[in-house]
């Protein structure tokens, strides 16, 4: 897949755009990730889907913007992103960070959105990772985020409950985002933007527990049962927020569905929107 780039606010966003015949679907990854970590959809999906996936700004080869650091800014860019497109509907899939972000896209402009599916999602709870919050802390955040071999294995160890689920493609991404000048600082702003030493914020949380109460499009929440960034009672409380949307939770498998059990993943996807 080609990287394609566009400029929006003064920034280049790089992005992949299947050109699949099927209804187009934005895919928007975790924290301190970048769109390879979708390679497994647009292998498998493809031609049958115009996948579309972006690295956020300050992630993977797109330019940071001082302007989009909350979780509403960064909505914002991506609907400036799908305007640039062309793409009028869209179906929303986030995991994790890029879960949160989605369900702001789908409260800003609802009657785009054809459905909405948030995986492993954050901004749904106050428990998150313990290292994530040891890192909001000034210095120790900076001393735990240098870049290097263990930044990778770290990251690795919290994604993903089998070290065999990081296929080389994704590998080679996250060695490069470690090492990318300026990645950990930017990191630690967002960190700190929804986390304290006492969990998420529950300013952000409680925002999404009301969009949540409010959708009106399908929406599907799906969860590793073995994630250890995010629990998944955080999934089960925001089903019961949304009126009519589907959980499905996934046994043997961690944060990051989509690289865990791709198989799993991609019926799923052929299901809702095909």
């Amino acid at each position: 897949m080609n990287d394609l780039f566009v400029l929006i606010d003064g920034g280049r966003v790089r992005y992949w755009d299947s050109g699949g015949t099927g209804p187009a679907v934005l895919m928007t990854h975790g924290i301190a990730e970048s769109l390879e970590f979708w390679h497994r959809q647009f292998d498998d999906l493809g031609q049958a889907l115009r996948l579309i996936a972006w690295d956020m700004p300050g992630h993977g080869l797109s330019d940071e913007l001082a302007t989009a650091v909350r979780l509403e800014e960064q909505a914002g860019v991506a609907w400036k992103l799908l305007d640039q497109l062309g793409v009028d509907q869209v179906h929303l899939v986030g995991n994790s960070l890029g879960a949160a972000m989605s369900l702001r896209m789908a409260d800003q402009m609802p009657a785009r959105v054809s459905s909405l599916v948030l995986c492993n999602s954050a901004a749904l709870g106050a428990e998150v990772f313990g290292a994530f919050k040891v890192m909001t802390l000034p210095w120790l955040g900076e001393l735990m985020n240098r870049p290097g071999p263990m930044a990778v294995a770290q990251q690795i160890k919290a994604i993903v409950l089998k070290p065999e689920a990081i296929t080389p493609q994704v590998r080679a991404a996250i060695e490069r985002n470690v090492h990318r000048p300026g990645a950990g600082a930017h990191f630690l702003k967002l960190l700190r933007a929804l986390t304290s030493l006492r969990g998420q914020r529950q300013e952000v949380w409680s925002r999404s527990h009301q969009i949540l109460r409010g959708l009106g499009m399908p929406t599907r929440i799906v969860h590793g049962e073995q994630d250890v960034v995010l629990p998944i009672a955080h999934a089960v409380t925001a089903q019961g927020l949304c009126k009519g949307s589907e959980l499905v939770r996934l046994q043997d498998c961690g944060h990051t569905p989509q690289l865990e059990q791709p198989e799993v993943f991609n019926a799923l996807l052929r299901k809702w929107f095909l």
